[in-house]
């Protein structure tokens, strides 16, 4: 952590040089004349970190892990609460609400998992919540069945201690109740690669043709701009006339799941359908696709599921027209980089999954370099 270095000078005298290194913080240099100034000096600076560490394990055994449950529910609360009310004032129509801090749908499934950490070790104190604890809940609920009969998948149980990590972080970093995270010490379960699903151009049609004779007149312009720009089902719903560009062709997303501002690109059926949309768009609402009252999207799931039961679909979600965007742009001659960036993820890790689609057109990418620099055979 410390070390003492003797350097001379130009004159021949000695100075010694004190260099803390702390993990994760640039390292601090000191220079002292005397030895001894420099020996106490990090004598003191050991003993304050001891204390620290001390006052730090202290804490752990005053508060419990539910403790720390509850206080970091009740700080999202707040949060949300105020989220709320600046969406109202920004939409400036009352009782509109906008998923700018709070994803809505991810809320409820964090409170169901943190219920169930209180549940399992919530009277548990800090200091006890250890790597090797949380390995053992790691390994079991691995392997032990869901209330539904099926053995949990990876990332089921890597999300459940996801939620758990935000919250001892928030005791680590803002409450300062421990001295760190133990789940950093916890591996996660290996995650399969994730699924292509994708449409063919029959189901396609299928699709199409049910979600046009929906009693829903939403379902099908919603379900035209997910197979045509590859947004998420909830980016679609919260899309606000303010942030559709008709002229430029442009839709933005300001609140996407990673965070960062994305625009949707339109052309064909689904620039259209906007267009024909704005003709009649409620004035009381910004919503594209909003409810009778205006103040949330219209609900769509009745009218999706019985569309696609119409289409005679199987094995297949809302979110697997995102999935059908993806490969379709693949098999278009996308790279995986324009993948990515028009399905707005930060790294290619995620569109991989795609990369065999594009194999022809890597394929002729191939031909044409050796049909350049050898001639053609």
């Amino acid at each position: 952590m410390a070390t003492i270095r003797e350097r001379r000078r130009k004159d021949g005298k000695a100075t010694y040089e004190v260099q803390i290194r702390l993990r994760g913080q640039p390292s601090h240099t000191k220079a002292f004349r005397r030895k001894t100034d420099a020996q106490k000096y990090v004598q003191d600076f050991e003993s304050a970190a001891r204390q620290r560490r001390a006052f730090r394990y202290l804490e752990g055994t005053k508060h419990t892990l539910a403790e720390a449950i509850d206080r970091y529910l009740y700080v999202a609360d707040v949060r949300a609460r105020k989220s709320h009310s600046s969406a109202r004032r920004a939409a400036g129509a009352p009782g509109a609400f906008s998923p700018s801090v709070v994803d809505k749908k991810d809320l409820p499934a964090r409170e169901r998992a943190l219920l169930w950490w209180k549940r399992e070790i919530g009277d548990r104190l800090l200091a006890d919540v250890t790597p090797a604890l949380l390995v053992q809940v790691r390994d079991r609920i691995a392997t032990e069945t869901s209330r539904r009969g099926e053995v949990r998948a990876p990332a089921t149980v890597n999300r459940t201690f996801a939620y758990l990590s935000t919250v001892l972080t928030f005791a680590v970093k803002e409450w300062q109740w421990i001295e760190q995270n133990p789940l950093r010490s916890v591996r996660q379960l290996r995650e399969p690669r994730g699924r292509v699903r994708f449409l063919s151009d029959d189901e396609r049609a299928r699709l199409l043709a049910a979600c046009r004779d929906s009693n829903s007149p939403d379902l099908f312009p919603i379900v035209v701009l997910a197979l045509s720009t590859g947004a998420r089902r909830g980016e679609i719903e919260w899309l606000r006339w303010r942030d559709v560009d008709l002229g430029r062709a442009t839709a933005t997303l300001t609140d996407t799941k990673n965070g960062e501002t994305r625009a949707l690109h339109l052309a064909g059926p689904a620039l259209e359908l906007l267009r024909e949309r704005s003709k009649v768009r409620r004035i009381d609402s910004d919503l594209v696709f909003p409810r009778a009252d205006g103040t949330a999207p219209m609900a769509t799931e009745k009218h999706w599921r019985k569309a696609r039961s119409a289409a005679g679909l199987s094995n297949f979600r809302f979110h697997d027209l995102r999935h059908s965007a993806a490969s379709y742009l693949a098999m278009n001659g996308a790279t995986l980089a324009e993948i990515a960036a028009v399905l707005g993820h930060k790294t290619l890790a995620m569109v991989k999954r795609y990369a065999h689609l594009s194999e022809q057109h890597t394929a002729a990418v191939v031909r044409r370099m050796n049909s350049k620099i050898f001639g053609t055979a």
